[in-house]
């Protein structure tokens, strides 16, 4: 069974957290998944940077421009992650766009995944609709998992379609919006997240975009299986550099 299926069927909330591969500096990468895993985060999603990347606000942003002057490409990180799976246990996921993807072949991409022990992808910009035409075969033939985003403005039609094509969880982004850290989630939030939950999806879902601290993490957790915490852990990284990430983690659990 895929690692995130069996962290998803684990009794607890899910926390998960985003960073930008090769920052701060290029090599940091396996050094701050294996912090995160030991310091009780869940999930990790390993953030391929790209030149344009439209879903992000400006501190994911400011990192993906830093990471590719530091070097970083998708060679550079299946290089990193090749010993990864000596050490590390937890899902780990790329959340990338789908060019530098298309450029290196799908296929190869796959592949490389499986043999460094990648558990799923996250691609914001490959539609439901072409995945499911022209990847699915691909992504599961590598063992991949494809998450696919919701918004407050995404129909039930299409959540209920996206949940039919989906078979890990579903990411669900809590505002149509970048990515950013939000002081809390108003009542409109508050009742999108009830919404979802009342849909008796199958896949279940974990909350994106506006999660920042304990409150927040608490919020969205409260009508979901857990949270993904991404420009607040950047801008933690940021400030207080990579030996700090317990401290990070210690103030959202």
């Amino acid at each position: 069974m895929n690692r995130i299926n069996q962290k998803l069927k684990e009794d607890k909330k899910i926390l998960s957290i985003y960073f930008t591969a090769g920052y701060p500096a290029i090599n940091d990468t396996a050094t701050i998944i294996k912090n995160l895993e030991k310091n009780g985060v869940d999930m990790i999603e390993i953030g391929l940077p790209f030149s344009d990347p439209l879903a992000d606000g400006p501190t994911i942003q400011a990192s993906s421009t830093a990471a590719l002057k530091n070097g970083m490409t998708t060679e550079k990180l299946f290089e990193q992650l090749k010993d990864i799976r000596q050490t590390v246990s937890i899902p780990l996921i790329i959340m990338g766009y789908f060019n530098p993807m298309l450029q290196y072949g799908i296929e190869n991409f796959c592949k490389i995944c499986q043999e460094v022990g990648i558990d799923g992808l996250i691609i914001p910009d490959l539609p439901v609709d072409v995945y499911n035409e022209q990847y699915k075969a691909i992504f599961e033939a590598y063992g991949l998992i494809n998450v696919f985003l919701i918004t407050p403005q995404t129909s039930d039609e299409r959540i209920r379609y996206i949940d039919s094509v989906s078979n890990g969880f579903i990411y669900m982004v809590s505002s149509a919006s970048t990515t950013g850290a939000k002081v809390g989630f108003g009542n409109e939030q508050t009742e999108y997240f009830e919404r979802i939950a009342n849909m008796n999806l199958k896949n279940p879902q974990i909350v994106g975009f506006g999660i920042s601290n304990n409150e927040t993490f608490t919020q969205a957790t409260k009508y979901a299986k857990g949270a993904i915490i991404g420009s607040a852990f950047v801008k933690h990284v940021t400030n207080e550099g990579i030996d700090s990430i317990g401290t990070f983690v210690n103030t959202i659990l």
